[in-house]
């Protein structure tokens, strides 16, 4: 796979609050599905929804979600997106990830890694983008370690695909997700000033697992 990319918002705040993740065309299904998913959670957490992206999610068709915990997730996810408003969530995006001087959780890779901000994790993953060909867009002040940048950085790799494209998800995944980011799905799930947050946090946890056994399976 060449490593040729277009520049992109390593926390996707590209985005506006209504907007709603693009689906990924020309796909075998399952990458079609894999990408969305981390398309949905890089915008979830890039942003609070707004009223077109909770639209969407409340027609989350839970007879077609199947069964297992990544079904309940979904299924958990409509439920909360179907009781909650978007300034509602506005106020819980806010208070969970940003605050007035910091939110109630921190959604930085180095962070979890090493307890500091700006740490050496972030330089290595900075280098990885490099290599990857792929680079933050100049109005954007987040580290690119930020939990949705790095979700949107997942997507592309699926959704770009070509020679190795596995082997790329799986190093990357394998290297800047994987370490940590079970641990800050699980903290969302018990924040205090989560509600429909929790229901994010639930599918996130079990998406990274099941991303991980994916990817050990096909590499």
């Amino acid at each position: 796979m060449a490593p040729k990319r277009n520049a992109m918002s390593p926390t996707a705040q590209t985005a506006t609050a209504d907007t709603v993740p693009e689906t990924i065309p020309a796909l075998p299904t399952e990458d079609a599905l894999r990408a969305n998913t981390w398309s949905l959670l890089a915008a979830l957490l890039a942003a609070p929804p707004g009223d077109e992206l909770l639209g969407l999610l409340r027609q989350i068709d839970p007879s077609t979600e199947g069964e297992g915990a990544m079904a309940v997730h979904w299924r958990l996810l409509r439920l909360a997106s179907e009781h909650s408003g978007a300034a509602q969530i506005n106020d819980e995006y806010h208070d969970c990830f940003v605050g007035i001087s910091r939110g109630e959780l921190m959604p930085y890779g180095s962070w979890y890694l090493t307890g500091f901000l700006m740490d050496r994790p972030l330089a290595q993953l900075r280098a990885d983008l490099t290599r990857l060909g792929i680079a933050r867009q100049g109005d954007v002040h987040e580290p690119e370690d930020h939990i949705a940048a790095l979700c949107e950085v997942m997507a592309i790799l699926i959704s770009e695909g070509g020679h190795d494209a596995l082997a790329f998800q799986s190093s990357f995944f394998a290297q800047h997700i994987a370490p940590w980011a079970g641990a800050f799905f699980r903290d969302v799930q018990q924040a205090r000033s989560a509600n429909f947050y929790r229901s994010v946090g639930g599918l996130g946890e079990v998406f990274m697992a099941t991303e991980q056994q994916y990817l050990a399976m096909l590499v």
